[in-house]
């Protein structure tokens, strides 16, 4: 049973009415909910204590460590909901995949993944590999208690382009080299990735999640026509194998303007936005039927208190008319983010939106 569904004859988890929760459903909220992309990170020192000569992926699969900094933030700012600390590549870490995260740089592969020869290295995914989420995701749901905890895994095509690309890239070119030359390849390469992503997501969901979120960062390099054909069967197929859970799912990549409407056709219940839309026009690119999240410009957040202020109420104004929205940033907090700027960022929201 996920942590967020009330089934007839048994009462509402403690989660259930919560108003991260409640915005996701298209419910009424006591105030719009807050909560923020890598909010648990690098902007806290807190976390860079106990982070302190422990690598990511390691960090990644200690669960003792993995609940304290997924805890950091919800004590330090009382956002409205906690997201799993982890890292896209670690269900491709898990089933045997050579990579490591490399400080400055991110994900880098060590035998790129552009042959059909090459597929055979991605096996499928099961609990047994990750037994670690499973054990922080108790701890978790315990110590959270009413707070909702996001799960959330890597989309097919980011996925597919850190392994494609052997590392982050700028262009993608070997990406979508294979996507246009060996459309089959690529096809089956996302299909197979959806089979690891949903798996991945069932055992967080299965362990307590309440929400979960599909990050497709680099999808924003693709045309809608592009995204229509080569990317939006994986996506769904993701989405689907996690629907009859009932928890919310959201979708979001960076630089999506144009392809918001085919992120919630892909089966999403909640569609992020970044920063460049304003949430009114992301509203009519997506259609009814969905809530939206987000979208203060993270780097906002170093302007001061008083443009901070002014920026947040444009967003709000802006989603007065959405059926559901949680505010978020357009993207991930930024490193050195000051963590009290966004303490006063969640403040600000609960007090301006309080109903």
């Amino acid at each position: 049973m996920s942590a967020n569904q009330s089934p007839a004859g048994q009462q509402p988890t403690a989660t259930y009415d919560s108003a991260f929760l409640r915005a996701c459903r298209r419910e009424p909220v006591p105030h719009t909910p807050v909560w923020f992309m890598r909010q648990a990170g690098r902007s806290l020192p807190e976390y860079l204590k106990v982070r302190e000569g422990i690598g990511m992926l390691e960090s990644c699969m200690r669960p003792e460590l993995v609940a304290e900094i997924t805890l950091q933030p919800v004590r330090r700012h009382g956002v409205d909901a906690a997201i799993y600390f982890s890292d896209i590549v670690v269900p491709l870490k898990a089933i045997g995949i050579d990579l490591d995260i490399k400080p400055g740089v991110g994900p880098v592969i060590a035998n790129p993944i552009r042959t059909r020869a090459d597929l055979a290295r991605l096996r499928d995914l099961t609990p047994e590999d990750v037994t670690y989420v499973t054990e922080a995701f108790g701890l978790l749901t315990r110590e959270l208690g009413a707070t909702p905890l996001i799960g959330f895994a890597g989309a097919p095509f980011t996925l597919a382009s850190y392994l494609v690309e052997g590392g982050p890239s700028r262009n993608h070119e070997h990406t979508k080299a294979l996507m246009y030359g060996d459309p089959q390849l690529w096809a089956d390469l996302l299909d197979r990735l959806a089979g690891i992503t949903a798996a991945f997501l069932k055992v967080q969901i299965e362990a307590g999640a309440s929400a979960v979120q599909l990050f497709d960062s680099w999808v924003g390099a693709l045309s809608p026509e592009d995204y229509r054909r080569s990317v939006l069967p994986a996506s769904r197929k993701v989405f689907e194998t996690v629907s009859g859970y009932g928890v919310p799912r959201i979708h979001f990549g960076v630089g999506t303007g144009e392809l918001l409407g085919l992120l919630g056709e892909a089966g999403a219940d909640v569609v992020g936005v970044d920063w460049r839309v304003p949430l009114d026009e992301a509203a009519r690119r997506v259609g009814p039927g969905k809530a939206l999240q987000g979208n203060l410009d993270p780097a906002v957040l170093f302007a001061g208190r008083e443009a901070v202020e002014t920026k947040t109420r444009e967003i709000l104004d802006a989603a007065a008319g959405l059926e559901g929205h949680v505010f978020n940033l357009g993207h991930g907090v930024l490193p050195t983010t000051d963590p009290d700027a966004l303490t006063r960022l969640v403040e600000y929201v609960h007090t301006q939106t309080a109903r």
